[in-house]
């Protein structure tokens, strides 16, 4: 029998499940991810809450440990630092590309993106603007025309995705999107690599600051 229209594996579905709630930062770094546990709370077996762990040990999100748990990645400063190496080479060139290469249907996809992350930043939803504008990353890309840059991407994807949440200034980072987005629509490719250059550099600095942040919190809890 063919599968319906939309199935999903379990191991899938946990899978994705899983990755949202450490992207968004749910799941805290360092947090215990235990099969039996996670297989209880997921209403699922064993077997696809593993299929899942060993598929986000491959895209570095989570950390193994012996036997039948791992935990939460803990992104070291300079874990943050190489990401950001790598995703200023990839984004630079990405971005130049969809400047001159974009389809009309594919800066509408990218308008939409804006938009949304936009709203959800005016509504101050930080889940949905940092996962709207990690999609507008990963459309420029898309809008690149080059496979093999996508190739790279669809390897990094997860933790690019992670490193783009590290931001508090919702707005700020909304509005830098609207800013290149506007200059790839006029495919103004000297205005997109000077815009580009300026947006890694604020999110260099936003992922830092957010890191420590975070890290300061986490030392506070474990001396009280």
């Amino acid at each position: 029998m063919a599968a319906s229209e939309g199935f999903m594996p379990e191991s899938e579905r946990v899978t994705r499940r899983l990755r949202d709630e450490i992207v968004d930062g749910v799941r805290r770094p360092g947090s215990r991810l235990v099969e039996r546990e996670l297989a209880e709370a997921l209403g699922v077996s064993r077997l696809p809450v593993r299929e899942a762990l060993r598929t986000l040990v491959s895209e570095g999100l989570v950390t193994p440990r012996p036997r039948t748990w791992a935990v939460v990645r803990e992104f070291t400063t300079s874990d943050i630092a190489d990401l950001d190496e790598v995703r200023s080479g990839l984004e630079t060139l990405a971005f130049r590309l969809a400047a001159g290469r974009h389809t009309r249907e594919g800066l509408d996809r990218l308008r939409a993106t804006v938009d949304a992350e936009l709203d959800a930043a005016r509504a101050d939803d930080a889940v949905g603007a940092r996962r709207a504008a990690a999609d507008f990353h990963q459309t420029v890309i898309s809008l690149a025309a080059n496979e093999l840059l996508n190739e790279l991407e669809r390897v990094l994807r997860s933790r690019l995705r992670w490193l783009m949440g590290q931001h508090d200034d919702l707005m700020a980072v909304a509005l830098e999107h609207e800013a290149l987005y506007r200059a790839i629509a006029e495919r103004d490719v000297e205005r997109v690599q000077e815009l580009v250059l300026h947006h890694l550099s604020t999110s260099r600095s936003a992922a830092l600051g957010h890191h420590a942040r975070k890290q300061a919190r986490r030392d506070e809890r474990q001396q009280t």
